[in-house]
């Protein structure tokens, strides 16, 4: 048991009428007599023949044995990893779904230009091309690349305006062109100078109905 001791200084009190003299005064005070109280510390330990991880599963049922259960890999390719095969159960009416299988509709592209479709050339052409050809042949194809302006997919309808030289042509009339960034379409030019020589001109337009819009090639073809 441990003991503490207390001192207790008594400071001198001054009156009217004297000065009283200075009591030293010293009191013992026992800490720890108290059985229920514990000052070296503690000394509690855990029964470690009672404890155990806890990180031991529960989520598996009763009587679950893992070698009964599918492969870890079974599954893996996701639902389209059996395209191709007739394997599994299949949908009602769906399961000869191949290269045997019709489709109806589907995108239709028009082969001739809608009648009363007209073809005005802007006044200031999106390009220009320069061709030369000799006034005794036959005829000569020139291709051209049109780089797609539209944001989606548009239907286009080719020909050159009313006002350009009867000796140029162009093929196809009708197409599918790409979206802005995509592939361009290429279109031929055909010039027969039937012996005429000179500058043939003229300005292939290309209208896109559904965008309403249109682009505009200016075709220059010398003819010596």
């Amino acid at each position: 048991m441990k003991l503490a001791s207390a001192v207790l200084l008594a400071v001198p009190v001054v009156n009217a009428f004297g000065t009283t003299p200075f009591v030293r005064k010293t009191t013992r005070l026992n800490v720890g007599s108290d059985p229920n109280v514990f000052t070296g510390g503690n000394e509690w330990k855990p029964d470690s023949e009672k404890m155990g991880s806890t990180d031991t599963g529960d989520y598996f049922p009763e009587g679950y044995d893992p070698n009964s259960e599918p492969a870890f890999e079974v599954g893996m390719g996701g639902s389209q990893a059996t395209m191709g095969r007739n394997e599994g159960p299949q949908l009602p009416g769906m399961e000869n779904l191949g290269a045997d299988a019709v489709v109806q509709g589907g995108i239709e592209l028009s082969s001739e230009i809608p009648a009363g479709m007209e073809f005005i050339p802007s006044s200031v052409p999106d390009m220009t091309v320069d061709f030369q050809i000799a006034s005794s042949s036959d005829g000569m194809d020139f291709p051209i690349q049109v780089a797609p302006v539209c944001m989606t997919f548009e239907d286009f309808y080719a020909a050159f305006s009313p006002d350009s030289h009867p000796s140029l042509s162009a093929s196809p009339p009708t197409g599918r062109m790409d979206r802005r960034g995509g592939e361009p379409s290429e279109l031929v030019v055909t010039c027969q100078p039937g012996g005429q020589a000179g500058m043939l001109s003229g300005t292939l337009v290309v209208n896109l109905p559904e965008d309403n819009s249109k682009i505009c090639v200016k075709v220059n073809v010398n003819s010596f």
